[in-house]
């Protein structure tokens, strides 16, 4: 396992997150707290060091399981774990992104993490309803008050996050080091907006679902691995995700890797800046995928999965890229200055 610095900051985070999103079997299908802790074993044998959780996954069960599993060996690890969901539905300020949801919710998430600070701690969401000036005021508190490390924001517009990065620049607040999204061959939608600006800003990216809820993992892809227990149905997926499912088999079988592997890895190589979130409710899902970090796509094996998905990055970039010669002139080209690598 390979680590770059999180977003701007000095911190050393793993290629590949591991996501505690099944930690606990509350709620339905799950991981017992004795297979969360072999594989939070063997992610850290092979290297990872983020295990990234939430105060609501498992309805705070599995933040309990996290805390137990660091116990004698938390500051070897980077914590990340988010607010905003609500803490009781009934209350009208239960959730959101406003101070007393934070402070409530920190609160808790440091009782079951069983420690006395948070590495990384997340908006979970865009709070329309509370001016992000605010949000980005209170997470600075709680980095003054020695409570967090760092801060990321999950789940939002490029411009919130863009507007957040520039009030901390001109304030003296704690930036946001880092972005979560969700990020697959299925679901490229953050290359029109918000993986640009992570890039422009350096800004750490936090793929979650690189396996598209399970749909590029094999299982579709071929008959004989196929499971009972999967997030997505079969019969829902459309001609397109059979396609790509198809393609990432393809490409699996060329480079003697599982699609998996293939999927996860596709992730890393669009941009040093996108770490996957890997999840699993078994050690054997986590290891595959853990295989992912030393998987290098030959160039014409990821055209061929990027082909397959028919994206198009839309308006403006598309537009832009294409009507530049004609703007800017044929000595456009004799200008050496490099355009953003993603326009």
């Amino acid at each position: 396992m390979r680590y770059r610095p999180l977003g701007t900051t000095g911190l050393r985070v793993s290629q590949v997150f591991l996501g505690a999103m099944t930690f606990g079997e509350q709620g339905g299908v799950g991981a017992p707290p004795d297979e969360c802790r072999r594989m939070v074993d063997a992610y850290a044998e092979a290297g990872g060091n983020v295990i990234d959780t939430a105060i609501n996954y498992r309805g705070g069960e599995s933040e309990a399981i996290v805390g137990e599993l660091l116990d004698g060996r938390r500051d070897r690890f980077v914590v990340s774990t988010k607010y905003t969901v609500t803490r009781d539905a009934s209350d009208p300020n239960g959730g959101g992104n406003h101070r007393k949801n934070l402070m409530l919710s920190l609160e808790t998430s440091l009782q079951r993490l069983r420690t006395d600070y948070i590495d990384l701690y997340w908006v979970h969401l865009w709070d329309a309803r509370t001016p992000i000036d605010e949000t980005v005021r209170a997470l600075d508190d709680v980095v003054r008050a020695g409570k967090v490390l760092y801060v990321g924001i999950s789940d939002a517009p490029a411009w919130i996050v863009s507007r957040a990065k520039t009030l901390s620049e001109w304030r003296g607040w704690s930036a946001f080091a880092a972005c979560q999204v969700p990020y697959s061959l299925l679901q490229r939608d953050i290359e029109r907006e918000i993986l640009p600006m992570a890039e422009a800003f350096g800004l750490t990216v936090a793929a979650w679902s690189p396996l598209a809820g399970g749909i590029l993992s094999g299982k579709f892809s071929r008959p004989d691995r196929r499971e009972t227990a999967t997030r997505v149905d079969g019969a829902s997926l459309s001609e397109h995700d059979h396609a790509v499912a198809g393609a990432v088999q393809e490409v699996a079988d060329q480079v003697g890797a599982t699609p998996s592997q293939v999927a996860i890895a596709w992730t890393m190589a669009r941009s040093e800046n996108v770490h996957p979130i890997v999840g699993a409710r078994r050690l054997d899902q986590l290891c595959d995928n853990l295989g992912a970090a030393d998987l290098h796509l030959p160039s014409d094996a990821a055209e061929h999965l990027e082909q397959a998905t028919g994206f198009g990055p839309g308006f403006p970039s598309q537009f832009i890229a294409e009507t530049t010669p004609w703007v800017f002139g044929a000595a456009d080209a004799d200008v050496d200055a490099p355009l953003p690598r993603r326009l």
